[in-house]
Formats: C-alpha cells, sequence, structure tokens
C-alpha cells in the first residue's frame, strides 16, 4: 500500500514520511490569487493553476515513480510519501491526487489524506 499525505508546514510538522516533497519555495502559491484564496484543491480552478504550473507535472510524475520505486524493493512493507505545501489546501492536495492518479492507472493500491485541506486559510 502506497499512502500519500498532504499538508501545510504553516499548520504542524511534516508527517512522518519516508520522503517529503516541498513545493513552498518552487512553485506560486494560488493563495496569492484573491479568487482562488478561499478554495480548495477539490475546486477545479485551483487544480487547472496548478496543474499549469511549470514544473509540477513534471513533479508529480517524479513522486510516482518515486513511490513505484519504492514499491519495486523487496521489504514488501507500505510506503509512505508526504507532500506540503504553505496551508495544505492548494498544492499540495493537487499534486499528492494527481500522483495517486498516475498510480493506480498503473496498478498501486494508494491511500491519500489530505491532513490540512479544511484547515483555514492561513493569514500572512
Amino acid at each position: 500500500m502506497i499512502h500519500l499525505t498532504s499538508f501545510g508546514f504553516l499548520h504542524h510538522a511534516p508527517p512522518p514520511a519516508h520522503a517529503v516533497f516541498d513545493a513552498r519555495s518552487h512553485f506560486r502559491d494560488p493563495h496569492v490569487d484573491p479568487a482562488l484564496r478561499e478554495m480548495t484543491a477539490h475546486d477545479q480552478p485551483v487544480v487547472e493553476r496548478v496543474l499549469a504550473t511549470p514544473g509540477i507535472p513534471a513533479l508529480i510524475h517524479a513522486i510516482a515513480a518515486t513511490a513505484a520505486a519504492m514499491a519495486a524493493g523487496p521489504s514488501g512493507t507500505d510506503i509512505d510519501l508526504a507532500v506540503g505545501c504553505a496551508g495544505g489546501r492548494h498544492r499540495a492536495p493537487t499534486i499528492a491526487a494527481q500522483a495517486a492518479s498516475l498510480l493506480r492507472e498503473r496498478g498501486f493500491e494508494v491511500q491519500v489524506h489530505h491532513r490540512d485541506l479544511h484547515q483555514p486559510v492561513v493569514a500572512r
């Protein structure tokens, strides 16, 4: 089983994981757009904005490839990967959900947990 957890660094420390992917510094935050600020990765405009960000599709494929490589190892244990952004409402959950979709298409069993998706918008 592959577990993907999205989270916001501004809420709590990253969850325990074999690998943590940090989307804060390299990818523009949809939060800066007032029209998207209160939305989440469950809203199509947010998903479209995140996926249109240069580098995000490659990161999604890299996360899926990392999970697949770990799953190919001999241990047979669960794999825990975490994807974080500032608030955990836009970038991280979109990236985690898209990586999970790729993995499911490849036949992997995947669980996704969006730890901070329903947290209030962080004032900054």
